[in-house]
């Protein structure tokens, strides 16, 4: 399975949505909405990202998701409310997802 991810980051470039493998030892428990740690790009260093949907296959090579952050959590209608947020001011839905936090 596949999770679908926003990272927590204010650069424009980033404001996409990466795919991540989910692990077999989260498949169980991670949901829509959980805050993730990831790696991403050639950083040692874990990110925090949002899991914002799922999907069966991605047509990249996918990294695995290190863990999920317990404590808040986003509902899938925070997740709707910051893309259509992020689409009526132009900015980051990372950016909208921070204020709803």
């Amino acid at each position: 399975m596949i999770a679908q991810v926003i990272i927590n980051s204010n650069v424009k470039n980033l404001n996409k949505i990466f795919d991540y493998n989910v692990p077999d030892n989260l498949a169980g428990t991670i949901c829509v909405g959980d805050r993730v740690l990831i790696p991403f790009g050639n950083k040692k260093d874990l990110e925090e990202g949002f899991v914002i949907g799922f999907k069966e296959k991605s047509e990249y090579k996918v990294k695995d998701i290190e863990k999920i952050q317990l404590g808040i959590k986003l509902t899938e209608n925070n997740i709707e409310l910051a893309k259509l947020m992020a689409r009526r001011y132009f900015c980051n839905i990372s950016d909208c997802i921070k204020l709803m936090l």
